[in-house]
C-alpha cells in the first residue's frame, strides 16, 4: 500500500488511493470478432497495434506534443498479461495492450500515479526539467529541477520541506527515485486539483478523466481518431490501478464491436470504463 497522503485542508492526513468501485468484472475475452481486426499482433506502439475502424483516421499531431508521445508508446508483446508490482497477474484482464514501462517494486504507481509517470518521462525525455513538478496533497510542490540539483524532501508528521543533501544529479535513476516520492505523497486529490476542466468534444491525447480524492481514479488518453466526414471522435484510455500494476490501454466494454476504441457520445454524460465510470465533465488536461 502506498503510504499515509496529505489532504490540502488544515494539514491533516488522509488515505487517499486509488480506490475500487463495484463495476461488471468484463474480460478480454468480450471482445467481438469484430474489434479484432483493430488489432495488429505484431504493432510495437500503440500506433502500430491498434488500428483505427473504417472512415476513420489519427488526428494529427506536432511530433514534440505529448500526445505524439503517448501515441507511440512502446508496447509489450501481444497477449502479455498485467502483473502487479510484486509479480502476481492481474485476474481481471480489461486490457488490450501493455506499456512497456517498468512498474517498480513497491505499491506505489497506482492510478494518478501512471499519469504522473507518464507526463515525466516526456517531459524528462525532452529536458524540460523545470516543467516537471507535481503537488502533494497537503499543496507542497515538488519540482524535479530543486531535486536534481541534490535537494531532497523531508517529511515528518504533516509538514514537508526541501533539504540539501546530495549532489547535482540528472541521472535517470534519481529521475525515478524522484518520481517515487512524487508517488508516495501525491494521489487523484492533488493531480485533480493541478488540471483544468476540458470540454468533452475538444478530447484530446493527453487528457484525463479523474475524480479526485478516496474513492478516486485516474486513466488518461492515450489517442484520438475522427471521422472527417461525420467529425465523430474516438480515443484510447490507459491506466493503472490498485494495487499498482503496468500501465495498459483498456477494452471498451460498452461496445466490444469499436474496442478498445471509445466514442464521443455528446448525448450521454457517462464514461464507462472497466473498472470506473467517469462523468464527461470529469475531463481535464495538464495546462
Amino acid at each position: 500500500m502506498k503510504k499515509t497522503f496529505f489532504i490540502s485542508i488544515p494539514l491533516v492526513f488522509m488515505f487517499i488511493v486509488c480506490s475500487h468501485q463495484k463495476p461488471p468484472d468484463r474480460s478480454i475475452t468480450s471482445i467481438s470478432s469484430k474489434s479484432e481486426v483493430l488489432i495488429n499482433p505484431e504493432g510495437k506502439t500503440i500506433l502500430e497495434r491498434i488500428n483505427v475502424p473504417d472512415h476513420f483516421e489519427r488526428i494529427p499531431l506536432d511530433e514534440n506534443s505529448f500526445g505524439y508521445y503517448l501515441r507511440n508508446l512502446p508496447l509489450k508483446p501481444h497477449g502479455t498479461d498485467v502483473f502487479m508490482f510484486d509479480g502476481q497477474i492481474k485476474t481481471n484482464k480489461v486490457h488490450v495492450a501493455v506499456i512497456d514501462i517498468d512498474v517498480g517494486n513497491r505499491d506505489l504507481q497506482q492510478c494518478a500515479d501512471a499519469i504522473i509517470r507518464l507526463r515525466s518521462e516526456y517531459l524528462y525525455a525532452r529536458k524540460l526539467y523545470g516543467l516537471i513538478h507535481f503537488n502533494f496533497t497537503n499543496g507542497f510542490r515538488a519540482d524535479y529541477a530543486k531535486w536534481a540539483l541534490g535537494y531532497r524532501i523531508d517529511v515528518k508528521g504533516d509538514q514537508a520541506k526541501w533539504i540539501r543533501t546530495d549532489n547535482t544529479s540528472y541521472e535517470y535513476n534519481d529521475f525515478r527515485r524522484y518520481l517515487d516520492v512524487v508517488f508516495t505523497y501525491a494521489g487523484t486529490y492533488s493531480l485533480a486539483q493541478e488540471l483544468v476542466n476540458v470540454e468533452y468534444r475538444d478530447i484530446q491525447p493527453g487528457d484525463v478523466f479523474i475524480r479526485g480524492g478516496s474513492p478516486g481514479h485516474a486513466v488518461i488518453v492515450v489517442d484520438v481518431g475522427v471521422n472527417n466526414s461525420t467529425g465523430q471522435k474516438i480515443f484510447l484510455l490507459a491506466q493503472s490501478y490498485m494495487p499498482a500494476q503496468d500501465i495498459h490501454v483498456l477494452i471498451n466494454p460498452s461496445n466490444p464491436d469499436l474496442s478498445p476504441w471509445y466514442e464521443v457520445d455528446l448525448f450521454t454524460n457517462k464514461v464507462i470504463t472497466p473498472e470506473w465510470e467517469f462523468g464527461v465533465d470529469e475531463l481535464q488536461r495538464f495546462p
